[in-house]
């Protein structure tokens, strides 16, 4: 696979009618953690630690940051943050494929400076299963 350019990495949130994309971000990212389940004891070989498989808690974790630009995925994101809603996001990979599945928005930041333009960050949470449709 060859290099991608980050702006096609786009997250989007469901709304009436599908998806939309949020606007005007400039920086987008996914991360995926599995929180590992210790299960070393005194008779583990060498004190080695030794992990449970599949046990620890899977989470994914969105993120991004830009530039006001469409004032009705602005207000989305708002209302969804206040309400402490949550709802099916998107995060569509260019030339892997989608992630799909629950978040709730846990943090919104709005920032400006006296001579430049307003920002925003925006940070999610998964609140369930995730799925994965390959290119």
């Amino acid at each position: 696979m060859s290099a991608q350019k980050g702006r096609d990495l786009l997250i989007k949130v469901e709304d009436t009618g599908g998806f939309v994309t949020i606007a005007g971000l400039r920086a987008r990212r996914l991360a995926f953690n599995a929180e590992a389940v210790d299960i070393t004891d005194a008779e583990s070989a060498g004190r080695w630690r030794e992990l449970l498989g599949g046990a620890g808690i899977q989470r994914a974790a969105l993120s991004g940051g830009g530039l006001f630009k469409d004032q009705a995925s602005d207000a989305l994101a708002r209302s969804l943050f206040f309400a402490g809603e949550i709802r099916n996001w998107q995060v569509v990979i260019p030339d892997f494929g989608t992630v799909t599945g629950p978040f709730q928005i846990v943090a919104l930041e709005y920032a400006g400076r006296h001579d430049g333009e307003m920002t925003f960050e925006i940070a999610l949470e998964s609140a369930g299963a995730l799925s994965f449709a390959g290119i």
